[in-house]
């Protein structure tokens, strides 16, 4: 396919991930089916999706941290290896090769990525921070999910004791997931990430590159799915491939420069 003798053939690839990519490794935050299975109390209150419960304020502490608890442990902790990110890697493992992503479940990075070679402006799940902020401080979520777990109801899907919902250890005040949520985000973590990324980019303004940009789409273009255009229309010698289920389309001012791939990421990666 052209596509993949366009990837073969670089030697500096940068990758643009968004929900469409984890989805295709079955963490697919609008599937109904997948929310039944693995939040069967949530379903029964009447959530479809993960989407519904993001930013959503109208649950208790108790039933909102059961619900962030078994969330991030699935997301985060419990999916690993996954095929379509293995296959990727295995693209780009001996290239020279930069990833931005919107997702904050870390694939990438558990699938062989290297860290320094990563940037996740949206944040991480496995660190929380404080709500105010009071500090520029995150902590480790393992500990804290932990805790939670150990006090969920295996019925109500409820945290049971008080005492285990998350405060800041410096305030008292309520915590969350270094997830850019709202302006309590705290950016520090990945200032180091943004500014290897901003000079990988500088660097390769002039270079041949191609461009993978898989599976982002309008929830936050802002992020991953414009810059990409951005860049592509910036290096005239870059050459973007999106891969995307729904929304393969591009800015007429690239299309010479593009291709657009419309179909499953896994399925499109295994033909290669």
């Amino acid at each position: 396919m052209e596509f993949g003798q366009l990837i073969r053939d670089a030697k500096v690839i940068l990758i643009g991930a968004g929900a469409g990519m984890s989805a295709a490794a079955g963490i697919d935050y609008t599937s109904s089916e997948r929310f039944r299975k693995l939040f069967p109390v949530m379903y029964q209150r009447g959530f479809r999706n993960n989407y519904q419960l993001m930013g959503y304020q109208g649950l208790s502490e108790a039933i909102n941290w059961g619900y962030h608890a078994m969330h991030v442990q699935n997301v985060a902790y419990d999916n690993q290896q996954a095929t379509v990110y293995q296959q990727l890697f295995s693209l780009v493992r001996d290239k020279e090769y930069f990833v931005i992503t919107s997702n904050v479940d870390t694939m990438f990075e558990k699938n062989g990525f290297a860290p320094s070679r990563i940037f996740t402006p949206q944040g991480n799940y496995k660190l929380m921070q404080c709500l105010q902020p009071c500090s520029d401080e995150t902590y480790d979520t393992r500990p804290i999910l932990d805790k939670l777990s150990a006090n969920l109801d295996p019925v109500t899907h409820e945290i049971t004791d008080a005492n285990a919902i998350p405060k800041c250890p410096k305030c008292g005040g309520d915590m969350f997931m270094n997830v850019r949520g709202g302006s309590w985000f705290i950016e520090k973590p990945y200032e180091q990430q943004r500014e290897r990324f901003q000079s990988w980019v500088h660097q390769h303004l002039q270079t041949p590159i191609v461009i993978m940009d898989m599976g982002t789409g309008f929830n936050t273009p802002g992020v991953v799915r414009w810059p990409m255009e951005q860049i592509t229309y910036h290096n005239p010698s870059a050459y973007l491939l999106r891969f995307n289920r729904d929304h393969p389309e591009v800015p007429a001012e690239i299309a010479a420069r593009s291709l657009q791939i419309k179909g499953n990421i896994d399925e499109m990666l295994a033909l290669l």
